[in-house]
């Protein structure tokens, strides 16, 4: 069953991909823009059945002041976010705004799709858990800022957080493989790990990253944690 749609994104390659993978499942785009913000004018002066709108950034301030617009205005519009998860104040800004529904960004086309033919129908687009998430933000906001550091610590193997606590001493391969009593291949190995666990291009980035978020002071007590049992497991 096919729709009449807008489809708009703070990246215009986006909004384009998402079109034209639409257009082949038979709805019809009346137009795929960018950015969010000049949307309400575009989607007032078309009217289509629905708006689908990505955004990178939906806790920021303003962000669907375009969605309170459209809603106003053209209250038979239904508005579809999709933005990144988990984001619960994301999510809960975009229903208050007048959204229908809120989709992850990385969702497959046909949930997208099933997201939207819902909307349309003037149901609710918004998976449970995600509502749940919203709520209990809502209800018991963070008291405190993520913690950088805990967070990247949880992606990396004890054996790993050693590595990185040699790399930012300065360590070469040939030493990190030495003092941890591996061969140089594992032991390059286990650095070309860590730089894509931390997203980062080299050695030099990788310690000032530790070092920025206190990862590296956490990581050094966790090392010297591990060297005492010796257990860790690589």
């Amino acid at each position: 069953m096919s729709a009449r749609l807008i489809v708009v994104d703070d990246h215009r390659l986006h909004a384009e991909a998402l079109a034209s993978a639409l257009k082949l499942r038979g709805h019809r785009v009346l137009a795929a823009t960018a950015p969010c913000g000049g949307a309400a004018d575009l989607v007032i002066a078309r009217a289509p059945e629905v708006c689908l709108m990505g955004t990178a950034a939906p806790a920021e301030a303003g962000a669907f002041d375009p969605v309170v617009r459209i809603k106003q205005e053209k209250p038979q519009v239904a508005v579809v976010v999709l933005g990144p998860v988990p984001n619960p104040r994301g999510v809960a800004a975009a229903l208050a705004a007048g959204a229908s529904g809120y989709v992850r960004h990385d969702e497959r086309i046909d949930g997208v799709e099933r997201a939207m033919l819902k909307a349309r129908a003037g149901e609710s687009a918004v998976a449970p858990q995600l509502l749940q998430q919203s709520f209990r933000e809502l209800l018991y906001p963070s008291a405190e800022p993520d913690d950088e550091a805990a967070r990247l610590l949880r992606v990396l193997t004890p054996r790993e957080v050693e590595v990185l606590v040699r790399v930012a001493e300065g360590e070469d391969t040939q030493l990190i493989a030495q003092g941890m009593g591996i061969a140089s291949s594992t032991a390059r190995t286990h650095v070309q790990r860590v730089l894509m666990k931390l997203e980062v291009g080299s050695r030099l980035e990788a310690a000032a990253l530790a070092a920025r978020t206190g990862l590296l002071d956490r990581a050094g007590g966790l090392a010297a944690v591990t060297d005492r049992s010796g257990t860790a497991p690589g």
